[in-house]
């Protein structure tokens, strides 16, 4: 079977055929995802976001406020004219707006992420191919559709960081072909991915800079990113709110400043890496292990050939160090959105080595590589990267949690017919796996949230609660919901809300409405079984 993948990475139109059988892979098992209900929080998020923009309320999303800190930390209910650009900074994000307008929805942007990270591949093959023989080229473009860093962004929620490949290589392709006009517009549309890209493009620049290839463009991209982010997250993002200095910050590199509650700034952080190196180098060196499979990941669908590029290593070091020092359980994941910042660096820098030992390009070699690439799909597959292969594996081995496909496909059909049931202009609360679908209107927020301040200042209660209780049931999730099970009996209590279906553990209330003697009964006995199971 590896001799016959062998022989086929040697046709010149496999390129364009591996690009194919991602895009479909990729987009089939994100449409699955979406249509059984396991997509979640951010996918409502960025729907939300484009949905706002598309009614003239750019950036701004209810989601989003149920994250920041005027919510969480100030005891404020969530708003429905927050911005987001001060949880992140993404205005490239509207450069996709044109699309989404063609048929505003959820699975929209799951078409999106699947074919930007799709063309993203295709452009890097027209890159290999600037420096690369016809066949390594295809290697190197069949390694970028094999990596876990570009398999594993690619089967979550929507994302920002999807863009980042396809721009990054873009821009490096003009500058090798001297494209000027398309080389500085693509830079500054990387810097506008995201706050936090410019990190990236910093390590771009220093490497054309250390290499004297293009040292006045590395000088002028070097200084133009640390401008840029320097302003962004000082300047305009607190202009908006609070959420990056109190909330983003502190949370993942207090331990840089020596305060993990005290507000921040990335200038601060700066200051305490270069301060204070003893810290610095003690925050480095506190995961090893991880951190050496993280960078084994990234390299593994390359041969690991990327260990020997000097270029990979320096425009890598930015990025990678910035996961290092981010205070999170998922930083140094390959199957999450931010490993694909890495991907760039590490494929340019990847090609650049090639161009100097094409010589090495031998059958041995090519046999070693196409495994390592097989390796990197198993690998990225046995991980289970947001539940995508939950229909094939299982989400847990101890305890034992598996969903076969037929049932989630069943309790599908009865979510859809409660979402039925909640009219387009009204305000609603919902469980994580539900909020998706529910989020192409003005106000919508997660449960236990279930109240909003409205355009008119005014806060107010939503119109209708749905909660998947089956969900919960199903994935054992006690420490979560024993809280939200209570809030919603009070809910249901206090005649707020009346419960008006209730089917295989789907909840929908309505605010004002009457619970029949059926149905409060039927909650009851549901609601004593759950809490008797979830009971602190």
């Amino acid at each position: 079977m590896l001799k016959k993948w062998v022989n086929h990475l040697r046709r010149p139109d496999y390129p364009y055929g591996v690009a194919v059988v991602f895009f479909v892979v990729i987009f089939s098992l994100l449409l699955l995802r979406y249509g059984t209900f396991f997509a979640t929080y951010d996918q409502g998020i960025f729907n939300q976001l484009y949905w706002n923009s598309l009614h003239g309320r750019f950036f701004e999303s209810s989601l989003s406020s149920g994250l920041s800190v005027a919510v969480r930390l100030d005891g404020d209910v969530p708003s429905v004219f927050y911005h987001r650009l001060g949880q992140h900074f993404t205005p490239a994000l509207m450069l996709w707006l044109p699309f989404y307008a063609l048929a505003p929805s959820p699975v929209t942007l799951i078409i999106l992420q699947s074919l930007v990270l799709t063309s993203g591949g295709i452009v890097l093959y027209f890159l290999a191919r600037h420096w690369l023989e016809p066949p390594l080229g295809w290697w190197v473009t069949a390694s970028y559709y094999t990596a876990g860093a570009v398999i594993g962004p690619a089967l979550g929620n929507f994302h920002d960081a999807v863009q980042l490949p396809l721009f990054l290589f873009t821009a490096i392709l003009s500058l090798e072909r001297r494209c000027w006009w398309l080389f500085w517009p693509l830079i500054l549309l990387t810097l506008m991915i995201r706050e936090d890209t410019g990190i990236v493009v910093f390590g771009l620049g220093v490497y054309w800079l250390l290499s004297r290839r293009f040292p006045w463009v590395g000088l002028t991209v070097c200084g133009a990113s640390f401008l840029y982010v320097v302003l962004v997250t000082n300047v305009w993002m607190p202009a908006f709110s609070e959420d990056l200095s109190r909330r983003f910050l502190p949370g993942y590199f207090g331990q840089v400043t020596g305060d993990e509650t005290e507000a921040t700034s990335t200038l601060e952080i700066l200051k305490g890496i270069f301060t204070n190196p003893v810290q610095l180098l003690l925050i480095l060196g506190r995961r090893p292990l991880r951190i050496v499979l993280y960078i084994l990941g990234h390299w593994l669908p390359l041969g690991l050939l990327p260990a020997l590029s000097w270029p990979a290593w320096v425009m890598v070091a930015f990025p990678l160090g910035q996961r290092i020092l981010q205070n999170s359980h998922i930083a140094l994941l390959l199957n999450v959105r931010y490993a694909i910042n890495l991907v760039p660096a590490i494929f340019y820098g990847a090609i650049l080595w090639w161009a100097q030992h094409q010589a090495w390009f031998q059958r041995r070699l090519q046999k070693f590589w196409g495994w390592c690439m097989a390796v990197s799909v198993v690998l990225i597959m046995l991980a289970n990267p947001n539940n995508s292969f939950s229909w094939v594996l299982p989400d847990s081995v101890q305890p034992w949690v598996w969903i076969p496909l037929q049932q989630r496909w069943q309790h599908r059909g009865e979510i859809r017919s409660l979402l039925a049931q909640i009219p387009a202009s009204a305000t609603v609360a919902a469980t994580n796996q539900l909020v998706p679908p529910l989020s192409g209107r003005r106000g919508v927020v997660r449960f236990p949230q279930y109240q909003l301040r409205l355009d008119n200042n005014q806060i107010q209660s939503v119109d209708y609660i749905i909660t998947d209780l089956w969900y919960w049931r199903r994935f054992n999730l006690p420490w979560k919901n024993a809280w939200d099970i209570g809030e919603l009996n009070q809910r249901i209590s206090t005649g707020e809300y009346g419960v008006i279906a209730l089917q295989d553990e789907v909840i929908l209330l309505r605010k004002g409405a009457t619970t029949s003697p059926e149905l409060q009964q039927k909650w009851q006995s549901l609601y004593q079984e759950l809490r008797s199971l979830w009971q602190p």
